[in-house]
């Protein structure tokens, strides 16, 4: 043992002194001035970006349209006079030439080619665009473009403003789901009612899983409840709210002009206004986040609360035992009392830190929606109550 830890030290003291006597700086100084494409790959419509480097000691004066030549193929790519400008790069600098503005250039599927003549220097750099796949391309048809139409037609009817935009999208959006919430809401007040009984069931076919699966699938079908219903919302309503936040993040992107219908071509999507008074819609300070985040805590809580008033489980004389063995199905469920606590209590937690981590405007449309939830649960409640009553 002594001998191979002697090896080990002898080897470690080798490869430290070849280590501090190397003389050999292999590592490649960085350039002078550095021009490179942002991304390597684009898809139409492309915002290119080309970055310049300066890490000159001196500064750096070129033009974007006249120190630069793109080129696809064979074919040069000359922008428009509007598009260049003069630019003075002090040193240790960097300067991004965004040719958004012009996406019109680059719907070639290709490899591009860009050639910089800087400070009697020649840099190249290049980057390819290609079409989205066949699933990407229908989806941008279908959802996408019809989403960043309807939001670019209501800020030009709202006067440029975002706001206003967003109030309204809310709005539309939930009268379409108007009907698949309420159906929700009933499930899942109809399921909160028949605990005694799916308990009772768990409770007596707890040694036999297969008969206890027929059993409460039985019982759904007569009581007619779907146990997925309350989820079936939140399936939908997600992929609408990624669609609206990335047609957000990049209205602004003069590239998505390549979406917009005929008959919006004429607006300009620079004069959108993100303000609504101190609030900034795409960004916040931590008095509006704070604002916010309590609000939105405060209406989810009384809507889960209406949720879940006038439900307490009642068991009668049933005393339903939870074994300590595995095997045991009953101890495996989760108690309907602790999971209506979580419900309460931590849900609009869980939403309150979703919407103080976004900007302000995913805020906004959580606390319209669920605004219109407190009024359909209102609604609902008033149903169940009503048949309840009838029945009796």
């Amino acid at each position: 043992m002594k001998k191979i830890l002697d090896i080990v030290i002898i080897f470690l003291l080798v490869y430290l002194i070849i280590n501090l006597f190397n003389t050999d700086t292999s590592i490649e100084p960085k350039q002078e001035i550095v021009v490179n494409s942002i991304e390597k790959e684009y898809t139409i419509p492309a915002s290119v970006k080309i970055e310049v480097e300066n890490n000159r000691t001196e500064e750096l004066k070129f033009n974007t349209c006249s120190d630069f030549n793109l080129r696809v193929s064979w074919n040069n790519i000359t922008p428009s006079d509007s598009f260049c400008s003069d630019v003075t790069l002090d040193a240790w600098e960097s300067y991004v030439i965004d040719y958004s503005g012009v996406y019109d250039k680059f719907l070639s599927t290709w490899n591009y080619v860009v050639t910089a003549n800087l400070a009697d220097k020649e840099y190249i750099t290049t980057f390819e665009v290609e079409n989205k796949w066949a699933f990407t391309k229908l989806f941008t048809t279908l959802v996408y473009a019809p989403v960043y139409n309807l939001l670019i037609f209501l800020i030009e009817t709202f006067s440029s403003s975002l706001w206003w935009a967003i109030v309204s999208v809310t709005i539309i959006i939930r009268l379409i789901l108007l009907w698949p919430q309420h159906k929700m809401m009933v499930s899942q007040r109809r399921l909160q009612a028949l605990q005694p009984k799916i308990k009772e069931i768990q409770e007596q076919y707890k040694w036999n899983h297969q008969m206890l699966g027929m059993k409460m699938m039985e019982l759904y079908k007569k009581e007619k409840v779907n146990p997925m219903g309350s989820c079936g919302f939140l399936i939908i309503q997600m992929p609408i709210l990624l669609v609206i936040y990335n047609v957000i993040l990049y209205i602004k992107d003069e590239s998505h002009y390549y979406y917009i219908y005929n008959f919006l071509k004429d607006f300009d999507i620079s004069s959108i206004s993100y303000s609504f008074y101190w609030l900034d819609l795409l960004w916040s300070g931590w008095v509006a986040w704070l604002v916010l985040w309590l609000s939105i805590w405060i209406i989810q809580f009384i809507q889960i609360k209406l949720s879940l008033i006038n439900n307490k489980t009642n068991t009668g004389n049933l005393v339903l035992e939870k074994k300590k063995w595995a095997s045991d199905y009953s101890a495996m469920m989760p108690d309907t009392e602790t999971m209506n606590k979580f419900m309460l209590y931590g849900m609009p937690a869980m939403v309150a830190v979703f919407t103080y981590s976004f900007p302000a405007w995913i805020g906004i449309y959580w606390w319209i929606s669920t605004l219109f939830m407190i009024f359909q649960q209102l609604t609902v409640n008033k149903i169940i109550k009503k048949s309840k009553q009838n029945t009796l």
